[in-house]
């Protein structure tokens, strides 16, 4: 079992300027690769640039550039280079999909702010300093930096990444672990329905409010971004210090939201996870449903468009964001594997307008977003309720056809 930790760096002044130099130095060979990739393909190369052949050539280039690139690791180095032949994989993958390619766009200073280590001891040392009370990591050109570690690390470390977050420095650990022992059991299944208005409603009744962080930090966000519009686009290090301050202040704000945002979905998932043994939700395609309305054209007045509903939907879309479905059903199914739990995805097409109690499905089952009246045998409840009762029965249903 794979565990990752995550804690703040406390480096000094002349650390923060190697770390920041260290990022600058894989953005530059980051784009450099991918320039070389984009030069073959445009030049009509019958042999196309691989991982390997641009790894083979990492020694000649840190000795033509020992300044910028020879004093890095050769590891981090290597898995830089992995991560654009991942970027080109997904490329080509989206491709054979039929899906939007995205192609793989060169990262400025402000867009590259991880430099993985893949195994530790090699250019980089967690724990560098274990005589030392205070936990320190030793990167290869920067040296021993002091770690705030909050909770102890269990298990043995495989991979160390430095990351960079506004003005703040995290290192992120991956640790390798024997699988934990499950907690009891308690009997108790649940079947859980993802909303809007409600962060989530269970079978049982039970329902979670949305916290909303994003819209109560809109104004704040909102005053912030007119800030820092007012100034022209910059590098970093043409900047002016009002400038800089402008900008540390919207990343603390987004920060501030996204922190906020993972702490009650942490919170919200171990209580399903303490309290049931078997979870059912919806298996959400969020990006489907955020995407934003097609124009429609006007066929009497060419140029123009017909209202198609944009505004509502950019609402919705900033509600289903705020609400971060996403981030929660990935740390559920994390903790429930800890826990020895099962968690099932079921499909969420008619769920809160089947009745649960004759089985009738229709539209005109839920005539208000929060009301569920079947027309066929007048069952009356909260239609995320409805909703949640038919994700467990077809979760129960799956799990039981798996089983068989």
């Amino acid at each position: 079992m794979i565990r990752a930790y995550k804690f703040l760096l406390r480096p000094t002044v002349g650390q923060a300027a190697a770390l920041t130099a260290m990022l600058a130095d894989h953005c530059s060979l980051y784009n450099g690769a991918l320039q070389e990739r984009r030069d073959a393909y445009r030049h009509g190369s019958k042999t196309s640039i691989t991982y390997g052949m641009q790894s083979a050539q990492l020694k000649d280039i840190r000795a033509f550039d020992p300044e910028r690139q020879g004093r890095w690791s050769f590891s981090g180095q290597q898995a830089t280079l992995r991560r654009l032949d991942k970027a080109f994989a997904a490329f080509f993958r989206r491709i054979k999909a039929g899906e939007t390619p995205g192609y793989p766009r060169f990262r400025g200073g402000n867009w590259f702010d991880t430099v993985d280590f893949p195994k530790d001891g090699d250019g980089c040392r967690w724990d560098s300093t274990p005589h030392d009370p205070v936990t320190r990591v030793r990167f290869q050109g920067v040296g021993h930096v002091r770690v705030n570690q909050h909770r102890p690390v269990t298990g043995k470390v495989k991979t160390v990444s430095v990351k960079r977050e506004g003005r703040k420095w995290f290192v992120v650990l991956t640790a390798e672990q024997t699988q934990p022992d499950p907690l009891p059991a308690t009997g108790s299944a649940v079947g859980i329905d993802m909303g809007v208005v409600n962060f989530l409603a269970d079978s049982n009744g039970n329902f979670a409010p949305s916290p909303r962080h994003g819209r109560k930090a809109f104004a704040k966000l909102e005053a912030a971004q007119q800030a820092l519009s007012r100034f022209p686009r910059r590098k970093a290090k043409d900047r002016t210090a009002n400038h800089q301050r402008a900008v540390d202040k919207v990343a603390e704000l987004h920060g501030k939201v996204r922190r906020q945002r993972l702490d009650h979905a942490h919170k919200t998932a171990l209580t399903l996870v303490r309290e049931h043994d078997f979870i059912a939700h919806e298996d959400l395609k969020i990006r489907n449903m955020s995407k934003t309305p097609t124009p429609k054209p006007d066929p009497d007045r060419p140029g123009s468009f017909l209202p198609n509903g944009a505004a509502a939907k950019a609402g919705l879309n900033r509600s289903i964001a705020d609400a971060g479905w996403g981030v929660f059903l990935t740390i559920l199914h994390a903790k429930a594997e800890s826990a020895g739990r099962e968690v099932i995805a079921v499909d969420p097409r008619n769920t809160s307008r089947r009745c649960p109690e004759c089985g009738h499905t229709a539209k005109e089952n839920r005539p208000t977003q929060d009301t569920f009246h079947c027309v066929a045998c007048g069952h009356t409840a909260h239609a995320d309720t409805v909703g949640a009762v038919n994700v467990l029965r077809a979760g129960l249903v799956r799990r039981d056809a798996n089983q068989a």
